[in-house]
């Protein structure tokens, strides 16, 4: 499974990729409000310093509804880098646009997906990725990994080649039980990656065998 940070703040995607197991970067609009870029200029020179400091996809989104609309801002992002995907929403027009980036060789990733159905319409329409919000339907008292669970069932059967890219990841439990239901991504905040590491009985032996080396030195 491969390991997104989601975030545009450039320190925390520092931070990660020292890890050594970073394989992009997610981010939104959003994420670029919280950092405090504003402006066109800004955002693409932000994606581009991005796609500098990370060697793997990274999905910029587009913020049009219309079809003129999302494939032109779709081409400006393309042209940034040869790492970038487009993030494009799950919307009518959105899907009618990403058919015309597959055709058109530029990859894609569907965002804001939260049933099987979408999930089928992404794939038929040719999205490199699909991003289910697993936490915000948790948030509305359904089981979001259950839908990662059905949604790669169906890509099994059917063979559809759109990767399942696990989002509004909330903590370390819930990048395991992604990794359990067959996601093949998922993108969270540093924080959950970090959460993998935790364990009290790493703390408790480590501590043992430091105390221990003391009595050897």
């Amino acid at each position: 499974m491969k390991f997104f940070i989601d975030t545009a703040n450039l320190a925390q995607i520092k931070e990660a990729n020292e890890l050594g197991i970073l394989d992009g970067v997610t981010t939104n609009p959003s994420l670029m409000a919280k950092e405090g870029i504003k402006g066109q200029e800004a955002i693409m020179n932000h994606y581009k310093t991005i796609c500098e400091m990370v060697d793997g996809d990274i999905s910029a989104e587009v913020i049009s509804t219309d079809f003129d609309g999302i494939i032109a801002e779709g081409k400006k992002l393309a042209a940034i880098h040869p790492n970038i995907i487009v993030k494009v929403p799950m919307i009518k027009e959105g899907i009618k646009a990403i058919k015309w980036f597959t055709d058109n060789g530029i990859k894609t990733n569907c965002t804001l997906v939260f049933s099987a159905g979408q999930a089928i319409l992404a794939a038929k329409a040719g999205a490199t990725y699909l991003s289910p919000f697993i936490g915000r339907i948790d948030d509305s008292s359904w089981d979001g990994v259950e839908l990662i669970a059905q949604i790669s069932q169906i890509y099994s059967i059917q063979g559809f080649k759109t990767q399942i890219l696990a989002a509004s990841i909330r903590n370390a439990l819930h990048i395991v039980r992604c990794a359990e239901a067959g996601a093949d991504v998922c993108t969270c905040p540093l924080d959950s990656i970090l959460g993998l590491l935790k364990h009290p009985l790493t703390d408790i032996g480590l501590a043992k065998f430091l105390e221990d080396a003391k009595k050897t030195a």
